[in-house]
This record gives structure tokens, sequence and C-alpha cells, in this order.
């Protein structure tokens, strides 16, 4: 890498983090800003035994709230950024309303309901699938990972 230390077009002096010259404005070639960079953190190695519920649940083991368990106690259960879900997950990848999942003796099956940034059931995209347990549930940043209970 050819470090400059005079602008090419004026000949006035530039610094190492000068992207610009200060004496005439013009851009420096290959000199780009720089930022630190923000690293999404790390997913939650949280053990995924079996819960000792009778019913479904869902972990949380990426996103604001790691660890987090939703007993899927009801026959619907609503997912989305509005407050009024049953699964709340404030965040804007997770749209307004964004999935449901229906709770049978036969299993749970997620539905998405038009998100815009799609659901995922084992990293691949989906409109509608049965969950079984151990599968990994992609929710806009959240990610959680299903597990089936006693009652499923």
């Amino acid at each position: 890498m050819v470090v400059m230390d005079a602008c090419p077009s004026c000949g006035g002096r530039i610094g190492p983090d000068d992207a610009t010259c200060p004496s005439c404005g013009a851009a420096v070639e290959g000199r780009t800003a720089s930022f630190d960079v923000v690293a999404e953190p790390p997913v939650a190695h949280l053990p995924i035994d079996e819960d000792e519920s009778a019913v479904p649940v869902l972990v949380v083991r990426k996103g604001a709230e790691v660890g987090e368990r939703f007993y899927l106690e009801r026959p619907e259960v609503t997912i989305g950024r509005d407050p009024a879900s049953d699964i709340f997950l404030n965040d804007v990848t997770v749209s307004r309303n964004h999935a449901r999942l229906i709770v049978t003796p036969e299993g749970v099956t997620v539905h998405d309901v038009g998100s815009l940034n799609g659901t995922y059931v084992n990293d691949d995209l989906v409109e509608s699938a049965l969950l079984t347990s151990g599968d990994s549930l992609q929710i806009g940043r959240f990610g959680m990972v299903f597990l089936a209970g006693g009652g499923v």
C-alpha cells in the first residue's frame, strides 16, 4: 500500500486519516473513511434439552431476549412487533404481524403472515412448516429453538 502525504491535485499536505485534501477538498484516491466494526452478538449456547414443560416452548438463542422462553399454551399464538402480539419481538427486522403458531395435538405449525423479512425454519424460508423438537425458528434477528415438550 502506498501512503501519500501530498495531495495529487494541489500538492497540499494530507494526513494518514484524510479521505479528502484539507487544502482543496479533492478526494484522495485509495483512502476511505474507517468505522469501528460492530459485531453481532454471538448466539447463546443454551442447553436445548427437552423442556420439563408439558407444553411446547420456544427458547430465544439469538436476539435481545436471549434465554427467554415462550410457552405455547393456546391453540394459536401470534408473533410480531405489535405489542399486542402473544410473542412480542421488539425489533425493526420483525414485521408488526409476522407469523402465527398453530398448536394442535399433532404438533405445532408456523405460518408466515406476509412478513417483510420472512420466516425461516432450519435456515429455509417458509410460508408454513410443521416444527419438530430441536428445529430453529428465525424471525428477524431473533433465533429460537423449538422444543416439543411432553404434550406434543
